[in-house]
């Protein structure tokens, strides 16, 4: 392209003369679209995911849009509430794809990653459909975005193929803004302020029109942070999260008062243990008001009776939770692999929660896997859960067999 010598010397400042100033001010010009260049060249991308299909017989009931999964909360809360026994399932909703991307910077490294999988939940729970998993990026100490909590330890999850998991288990993507001021190979420290989100259980009382107009309100963001020591042996993990949840009543007519707030909070205890080639996954976490962080449990908020207050006979309560996980990853050869282990989540509800609340929640499950190549997978696997009710004593149970096969792709563009 011509170049204009004047718009030249005003655009990058100096005085150019000649041919040999042409080039000179043409190579300033393009350097910042070489320097771009250059951080493409050095750039790489990863391509992965898989491919899975499961499918397996349920041996009792539960709500038909989770039949596919084990979870305690889906369990029926009364006789017949999900019909008969006994149901068949099959598809290909753990099947995920993820795109990671790795760049050079003045800063460190960034780090990006966008993921899906094709499980449904929330208005699409049932269904096969897109799911976004993470969207993060990071640089340096910092990362934003949509990635597992500080909260949680992703490396409690068992090797198993029931794609729930252990519902005594902290386990929560959450947007957030992170900051990691210390790290030092697999150990580090983090804090991160998270999206906050609550439910409540309006219990007995859901029939009355007081409640209504009764709406969540969430002021700050939840705190959330971790520290983990890793060594040659596994590692060790201390989390913790503090959240504030308010709800107000917007109806001004009557003569109550049901406005209140309740502080949630939870210390979560993780850790891995090789053992020889094998590894034990261990937590325990217990707190108040921090239900939507855990695997598989209720609402973050209870209802309470507070009857010697004619102007607020009702109120919350953040509700108190233990939950626990104890499984046994077998590593038997390159072939071939083994999980066992047992998870529990037990609430202690309030006094206006109706009788048929969730109080508590049991998971197991044994498995043999097989890996005849490399990237595939397939095997059997058992599966047990429990539910137990606040105070009308009724329990249930659901007993399943699942065999999943599963084909990993993965591929690098750029990169040295």
């Amino acid at each position: 392209q011509e170049l204009d010598m004047k718009q030249l010397e005003k655009t990058t400042g100096v005085r150019w003369h000649g041919v040999s100033g042409l080039l000179m001010a043409s190579l300033a010009l393009a350097a910042p679209t070489l320097a771009r260049a250059q951080v493409i060249e050095d750039s790489r991308m990863e391509i992965y995911g898989f491919a899975m299909l499961d499918m397996g017989h349920q041996f009792d009931a539960s709500n038909p849009d989770w039949n596919d999964v084990a979870r305690p909360t889906k369990l029926p809360s009364f006789d017949e509430e999900f019909g008969e026994d006994g149901n068949w399932f099959a598809g290909v909703k753990q099947s995920r794809l993820g795109v990671k991307t790795f760049t050079p910077t003045a800063l460190g490294e960034l780090k990006t990653i966008f993921e899906f999988e094709l499980f449904g939940t929330g208005a699409d729970a049932g269904q096969t459909t897109f799911r976004l998993r993470h969207a993060w990026g990071e640089v340096g100490q910092f990362g934003a975005g949509q990635t597992w909590s500080p909260f949680m330890d992703p490396d409690v999850f068992p090797n198993s193929i029931e794609y729930w998991g252990p519902n005594g288990m902290v386990f929560f993507r959450n947007v957030q803004f992170r900051w990691t001021p210390w790290q030092d190979g697999g150990s580090n420290f983090m804090i991160a302020l998270e999206d906050p989100g609550a439910s409540g259980d309006q219990g007995s009382y859901s029939d009355r029109i007081e409640l209504d107009d009764i709406d969540a309100r969430f002021p700050l963001p939840d705190l959330s942070m971790h520290y983990r020591m890793a060594r040659d042996w596994g590692h060790v993990q201390l989390g913790g999260i503090v959240r504030q949840i308010k709800w107000d009543d917007l109806n001004d007519e009557d003569a109550f008062d049901l406005d209140g707030e309740e502080t949630g909070w939870g210390v979560n205890l993780s850790s891995n243990i090789k053992i020889d080639k094998h590894v034990a996954r261990l937590q325990v976490v217990y707190g108040e008001g921090i239900q939507n962080y855990m695997n598989d449990a209720p609402v973050d908020i209870g209802i309470k009776n507070n009857f010697s207050n004619p102007v607020t006979p009702l109120t919350g309560e953040a509700l108190p939770l233990l939950g626990i996980v104890a499984f046994m990853d077998f590593n038997w050869s390159d072939k071939w692999t083994s999980s066992v282990g047992y998870s529990m989540i037990d609430i202690d509800n309030s006094d206006g929660q109706a009788d048929d609340a969730f109080e508590k929640g049991e998971y197991a499950l044994a498995n043999v896997l097989y890996y005849p190549v490399p990237g595939v997978m397939m095997g059997p696997e058992i599966q047990w859960i429990k539910r137990e009710n606040a105070r009308d004593g009724f329990t249930s149970e659901d007993f399943r067999v699942q065999f999943s096969v599963k084909y990993n792709f993965k591929a690098q563009i750029g990169g040295k």
